[in-house]
């Protein structure tokens, strides 16, 4: 099959979405449970992909609003989450980046209230939120991939 005719999906879980931007679809609950039974080490793991992915989708339709450096995402995260503010920010940044994620491919956006409550009733439970939402981004970018070719 050539590269023309070919699906935007490289995997069952893997988009491409743009030369250089390459997602993963990841299970929100999957994304949870994993961060809760490592302690928190596949929080960072998961912190550090998504922004990357932001970020390379972010530069492959030409703009910041998605982020530009995922490693200073996860050094907020921690270490710098001993001091408190540096995590507070990162997740709030990296949330509005998935909600613009979605505004770009005309996805309803996660709801930045009930992330908040999330947050202070069972915070693991924010990242699979969020994935939720970056899922349906990805998805509406694919599906909009094949008629921009």
């Amino acid at each position: 099959m050539s590269s023309a005719t070919s699906s935007p999906v490289l995997t069952t879980n893997q988009v491409q979405l743009a030369p250089g931007a390459i997602v993963k679809l990841r299970d929100p609950i999957v994304v949870v449970i994993l961060t809760v039974v490592t302690l928190g080490i596949y929080h960072l793991f998961w912190w550090y992909y998504a922004n990357r992915e932001l970020a390379d989708y972010g530069r492959a339709r030409g703009t910041k609003e998605l982020g530009e450096n995922p490693t200073m995402s996860v050094l907020a995260l921690f270490p710098g989450g001993v001091i408190v503010v540096p995590a507070i920010w990162t997740t709030v940044t990296t949330f509005k980046r998935v909600q613009a994620a979605q505004r770009m491919n005309g996805e309803p956006t996660i709801n930045g209230w009930l992330g908040l409550v999330i947050v202070l009733v069972i915070s693991p439970v924010l990242i699979g939120y969020m994935q939720s939402g970056l899922n349906s981004a990805w998805r509406a970018a694919a599906a909009d991939e094949p008629t921009a070719v």
